[in-house]
């Protein structure tokens, strides 16, 4: 799997999360962020179960420009 960086929070405290990746190859993108906590798994199960083999990370709203280049990235991308 070759993973394009794409950035991460850019007030990160050192510990390099959140990030976000675009994998190209098998047209995913890929975050790190926090874990959810159990108050908001709860609510996001109103949605619908959530697998174990899923999660729920969060990912600040500074990110937005990141989250908007990975978007960009992916629209570009040869494959789809």
């Amino acid at each position: 799997m070759a993973l394009r960086f794409i950035g991460k929070d850019p007030e990160t405290n050192g510990d390099n999360c959140p990030t976000v990746w675009l994998d190209e190859g098998k047209q995913e993108f890929v975050v790190q962020g926090w874990k959810a906590d159990e108050a908001l798994r709860a609510e996001c199960l109103v949605a619908g179960p959530i697998p174990e083999t899923e999660a729920v990370v969060r990912l600040p709203l500074r990110m937005a420009q990141q989250i908007r280049e990975a978007l960009d990235a992916a629209e570009r991308s040869p494959v789809r």
